[in-house]
């Protein structure tokens, strides 16, 4: 696995990271001896990025990479912790916060969860409204000081929040969403990132399985976020798996399989991109490390972009009242 520095104040990280969420109940029922069995095979691969949020699952996720991570492995790893999202105890989204005294006390619980005496990268979740950028940067900061956190990133933030937080502190990267068919941040917030010498961690580069090659129409059940995500409903799967089965004929030409060009066309946009990949299982993880071997030359990249066009996916990757938080959306 070959390694990257994620932006210029960074850590070094490899090519692939790996994003653990749906081990924890957002895709349907969870495996945790899987999950376990997951993280610790991406761990021998050579994978050293492991994504989470201490609200995934309440707690769950961290607590499952605490165990996971016993012993020498938390030496292989470095653990990146997204806070702020609030929840109610039936499960359901009810704000962010990021007030400097939250942040502590978020940082905390997670420290404990997890079994570690420090945080690699900590980020807030989304941008909190009723609290300045600079005060919650300035807050991280100050656990950086005390040595409880290394570095500190951003997630779904836009061009100016991120100068904004640049300058109150050093930031290692900004994690965001980023696929063939989201594509976004290319017009602002990537230029903004490479301005400041900001790396950028993609997750759902297979948009929740839906580019994977693997997803069919209606297999989202009960407890799965795609049962009410836009660009799985009627009237908009019919059309995003055509786009999937167009980038098929160009995936089987070359002998690979959608899954493994849809990573390694993230991965082609720029040696500052690391393609957070979703796998919850080995086999899934598997075939995402192969796509370190698929090598897109111009005009591969150039068939990819007439297959799934920019700006060519039906729906909006986050229902509405998801996307009215995102800064980066504005």
């Amino acid at each position: 696995m070959d390694c990257v520095s994620l932006g210029k104040t960074g850590p070094s990280v490899s090519a692939l990271g790996l994003g653990c969420m749906g081990m924890s109940g957002m895709y349907g029922p969870a495996d945790r001896a899987e999950s376990i069995a997951t993280i610790h095979a991406a761990l021998e691969a050579g994978i050293t990025l492991l994504d989470t949020g201490d609200f995934y699952g309440m707690g769950h996720n961290e607590m499952l990479i605490g165990e996971a991570l016993k012993g020498a492995k938390r030496e292989k790893a470095l653990i990146s912790v997204k806070f702020g999202a609030l929840r109610d105890a039936a499960g359901n989204w009810s704000g962010y916060d990021s007030r400097p005294k939250a942040i502590r006390n978020f940082l905390a619980y997670s420290l404990q969860r997890l079994g570690v005496d420090h945080i690699d990268i900590y980020r807030p979740s989304r941008l909190d409204p009723d609290v300045p950028i600079e005060d919650t940067i300035g807050a991280i900061a100050d656990m950086v000081k005390a040595g409880y956190v290394k570095h500190i990133g951003l997630s779904e933030i836009g061009a100016e929040t991120i100068r904004r937080a640049a300058a109150v502190h050093p930031i290692s990267d900004l994690q965001i969403e980023y696929s063939l068919i989201s594509r976004g941040i290319e017009h602002e917030i990537l230029p903004a990132c490479r301005q400041l010498g900001i790396g950028v961690t993609a997750y759902g580069v297979l948009s929740r399985g839906l580019i994977s090659g693997h997803w069919e129409k209606g297999a989202a059940g009960k407890g799965d976020f795609r049962a009410m995500s836009p660009r799985f409903q009627e009237g908009n799967i019919d059309k995003n798996l055509a786009l999937v089965e167009a980038l098929r004929q160009i995936a089987e030409k070359k002998g690979v399989s959608v899954a493994q060009i849809a990573i390694a066309w993230v991965a082609a946009q720029g040696k500052d991109i690391v393609p957070l990949i979703g796998a919850r299982r080995r086999d899934r993880l598997a075939e995402a490390l192969a796509s370190r071997d698929v090598h897109l030359n111009a005009g591969d990249l150039a068939a990819i972009e007439l297959a799934v066009p920019k700006n060519a996916a039906a729906g909006a990757r986050y229902p509405e009242a998801q996307l009215a938080h995102m800064d980066s959306e504005r």
